[in-house]
């Protein structure tokens, strides 16, 4: 295709070209400074999270504690993952945007990730809080594997064994620490 410059009086650009360009780079640019430091920060809080926190109702078989022991954890990981973002590069060569909105995003997220699977040992019956804790993981590791496969364009068969797997691993390394700290 030759394109004229200027163009002639009713010639028709190819706009569409030079539009889907610019928004393929705003997109990119959203999943690098956006979508990526939440999804970092949303995988790291509810993994990191699990071990500690079933490890904690499993020894003290106490909801409440348990739930403490949670909120430390999900509390110290948005805070070290916040500032481990905001300090990994200042967002001039990598393009990944300011350190700052990048560190609050992917505190944000781990303290969220950290706490869904939290909030149910607020109820006073250990069984209950397990078993809805469990439930809300599942959950927890399915988003995931959906905003991985939504924009980071990753296959959605490979994102949900990845992540179920690798949150399986963590989560049972919690409740078997759990069981095995209790019978002591």
């Amino acid at each position: 295709m030759v394109i004229d410059f200027p163009p002639r009086p009713g010639t028709i650009w190819p706009m569409a070209s030079i539009e889907s360009t610019t928004d393929a780079a705003v997109r990119r640019q959203f999943v690098l400074q956006r979508v990526q430091p939440a999804l970092l920060g949303l995988m790291d809080g509810s993994v990191s999270t699990l071990a500690p926190l079933f490890a904690a109702a499993g020894l003290t078989a106490n909801p409440r504690k348990a739930f403490f022991v949670g909120l430390a954890a999900s509390v110290g990981a948005a805070i070290s993952m916040g500032l481990a973002e905001a300090l990994s590069d200042d967002g001039k060569v990598t393009g990944r945007g300011t350190p700052i909105s990048r560190g609050v995003i992917t505190g944000v997220g781990t303290g969220i990730g950290g706490m869904l699977h939290t909030f149910p040992f607020l109820v006073a019956n250990l069984s209950l809080a397990l078993h809805l804790a469990y439930g809300v993981v599942v959950i927890e590791l399915l988003g995931i594997a959906f905003i991985r496969y939504r924009f980071m364009e990753t296959p959605l068969a490979q994102t949900v064994i990845q992540v179920i797997l690798g949150g399986g691993v963590v989560f049972a390394i919690g409740v078997w620490l759990g069981h095995l700290g209790s019978g002591m």
